[in-house]
């Protein structure tokens, strides 16, 4: 009876064996390579597949998603023998399991391996200043050399990627120092025109500034030059009107006189020559004015000091305002 148990265990637990090994269920973007006694049989693809039990056997699982792979800094030697790390990145996918399985052993490896040696021989024909400018360049060439060469692998190489370019140290603090010293020319170059532009407002400033205030005063002295001239036309108009005779000139020579003397600066002063003959005009009409003008007046006789002072009988002696 024990043994009957037994025999019915073992069977049982081979039933399952079986079914675990004959359903096979593959997930979404994956693939799974079938050999029967060693041989490739088939691809399973996503979902629920039977296999013979203990005579199918899946070998690989395969993804089939786009993978991304960063490799380490690999040194590489430029044109002008100067050796810059280059971390490198590959965007891949499996298109073929078949050929990803059967066509190389390690195709993760082999990349890595291809990409070291294809970026050796792209930047050694590249001197470091070009290396350091075309990554489009470089990343270009490299993903034709890769995507070429892994197409018999069963993988398509979408994109590769340069993550960093170190230069050796040395070389990373003269392009530090060169760059501090462009930005410095730089820097001058501009404050230097900034000041020369400032200089150039100035000038145009106080040349406008002073046009301005020239034209002001020319103005100015045209306007003065024609109230004084607008001045003496209305004095001269009014002379005229009033029809002034030698008597009111003569005196108004006299009443300039003391301003034409005065101011402590006035040590010289030149007198007309009109004003001696103003004051003669002005004695002779005086004497008149008396009536009693004899000697030394207009007429050659003596003239009597006690004469001014005396009115005339039966004339009125004249007020000078």
């Amino acid at each position: 009876m024990d043994a009957i148990i037994i025999v019915l265990v073992i069977l049982v637990v081979l039933v399952i064996i079986a079914l675990v090994q004959t359903i096979q269920v593959i997930q979404q973007a994956s693939a799974a390579i079938v050999e029967r006694f060693g041989r490739y049989t088939r691809t399973l693809n996503a979902g629920l597949n039977i296999v013979v039990p203990f005579i199918d056997r899946i070998r690989n699982r395969i993804d089939l998603r786009e993978q991304v792979v960063p490799f380490p800094p690999q040194p590489v030697i430029t044109q002008d023998n100067l050796v810059v790390n280059i971390d490198t990145v590959i965007y891949y996918q499996v298109t073929d399991a078949r050929a990803a399985t059967y066509e190389v052993s390690n195709y993760i490896q082999a990349i890595e391996q291809l990409t070291v040696t294809t970026l050796r021989n792209i930047i050694g024909g590249m001197d470091l200043e070009r290396t350091l400018t075309s990554r489009e360049e470089i990343n270009a060439a490299l993903r034709g050399v890769l995507d070429e060469a892994t197409g018999k692998w069963g993988i398509r190489v979408n994109r590769v990627e340069l993550k960093a370019i170190e230069p050796p140290t040395s070389i990373q603090d003269s392009m530090e120092k060169q760059m501090r010293a462009d930005r410095d020319k730089r820097a001058a170059i501009l404050q230097a025109e900034g000041v020369r532009q400032s200089e150039i407002l100035q000038a145009e400033g106080a040349k406008q500034s002073e046009i301005l205030r020239a034209e002001g005063d020319a103005k100015a002295s045209a306007l003065r030059a024609e109230g004084e001239a607008q001045a003496i036309r209305t004095v001269f108009e009014a002379i005229h009107a009033g029809d002034a005779d030698q008597k009111l000139l003569s005196y108004q020579y006299v009443q300039m006189l003391p301003k034409i003397a005065s101011g402590d600066s006035n040590k010289l002063w030149i007198v007309p020559s009109e004003i001696g003959d103003a004051l003669k005009g002005l004695g002779g009409n005086l004497n008149r004015i008396t009536g009693n003008g004899t000697g030394n007046g207009p007429d050659g006789g003596a003239t009597d000091p006690n004469a001014l002072s005396k009115p005339s009988v039966g004339r009125q002696q004249p007020r000078i305002e």
